[in-house]
């Protein structure tokens, strides 16, 4: 089996909250962060987005980085001795992607550790795979952690599909929710963070991760039908290293952001690995309350769990917590609550 590894401290930033806290809370409650924005759609009418009520009107790389750093010293409040021994891996929007906030991700984690007033741990790292980085950097940080490279790993996406480029990109290609298409997605933003250690006695524990390729992509030029491979691999490698069937799942989070593909992909994976008798299995997204939030999306579901499992209202356990992204790129991660 491998090393599990644990995650003791979260932190995030989001339209409905500035705080871990008060965001898991108004995402318990359905409540949205949806509003117009100052950018015009097809017809018109202002766009609905949910962009974070910062206090500053700061833009581009500026306000990325303020909103990573928030995530990262809300994480560091709860353990304080994390501060200077810390690894950070940077999860960051597909560099293919149009409109991406912060191109240039060294000069973003740099100018994260001035605010965070830390410099770069110097096995700090950045994954620019958007919605799945998070499983990516949970491979990374386990790598790390089990070889002793530094005794945490601060795990952060940020990113926000709130830039003129995105908005010009997205609208182009009907991938907008609007009143003339209801297969759209909500633009958002946010940032979270978790951080990871080995051997803890409480938080959540990471103990299954699967990564794999959907052939059957969103933008696949083939026409493949959608099968869910990708998905269903992912979840399946999740699964067999936990030691654990489909139906011992307690919920799931994923980030279904709105658009049919993401839901069909999410029903045909637990569809073909579902065997034998199981009760009700929730599943939770934050898209509901934040709209498409990319790269943040995986640190953030991490925290809706590890704040369930703490204030004791998780919908079972364990929780798989699923990604992917328009190229086809899965991730599925299988934690289990720990108690003091």
């Amino acid at each position: 089996m491998i090393a599990p590894i644990d995650v003791i401290s979260i932190g995030m930033v989001t339209a409905v909250g500035l705080d871990a806290p008060s965001a898991c809370a108004a995402m318990r409650a359905r409540l949205d962060g949806f509003q117009e924005t100052r950018f015009l759609g097809p017809g018109g009418d202002w766009l609905i987005g949910a962009p974070v009520p910062l206090p500053r009107n700061w833009i581009g790389e500026k306000r990325i980085a303020h909103l990573a750093a928030a995530a990262i010293c809300e994480a560091f409040e709860a353990v304080p001795r994390a501060r200077g021994q810390t690894a950070l891996i940077l999860c960051l929007a597909e560099k293919e992607r149009s409109g991406r906030p912060a191109p240039n991700g060294a000069r973003l984690l740099s100018r994260i550790a001035d605010i965070v007033e830390s410099p770069p741990h110097g096995r700090s790292r950045i994954v620019a795979h958007g919605r799945p980085s998070g499983h990516v950097a949970l491979g990374q940080a386990r790598r790390m952690l089990v070889a002793g490279e530094a005794p945490y790993v601060m795990i952060v996406g940020v990113d926000s599909y709130l830039t003129t480029q995105a908005i010009a990109h997205y609208l182009a290609d009907d991938r907008l929710l609007t009143p003339d298409n209801p297969n759209g997605f909500i633009p958002g933003e946010a940032a979270a963070a978790v951080l990871c250690t080995r051997s803890h006695n409480s938080g959540i524990r990471l103990f299954g991760l699967g990564l794999a390729h959907e052939q059957a992509f969103i933008y696949n030029s083939d026409d493949l039908p959608l099968r869910g491979d990708g998905m269903t691999s992912a979840y399946r490698t999740a699964l067999d290293e936990s030691g654990i069937e489909m139906n011992r799942l307690g919920y799931r989070i994923a980030d279904l952001i709105g658009e049919q593909y993401w839901f069909k992909q999410s029903a045909l994976a637990s569809l073909r690995l579902v065997r034998g008798a199981h009760g009700f299995q929730d599943i939770w997204s934050p898209a509901e309350s934040l709209g498409n939030v990319g790269a943040a999306v995986v640190p953030l579901m991490i925290g809706m769990a590890f704040t369930a499992a703490r204030k004791d209202y998780a919908a079972g356990n364990p929780v798989l917590i699923e990604a992917s992204n328009d190229s086809g790129a899965c991730g599925a991660a299988i934690l289990t609550a720990r108690t003091a």
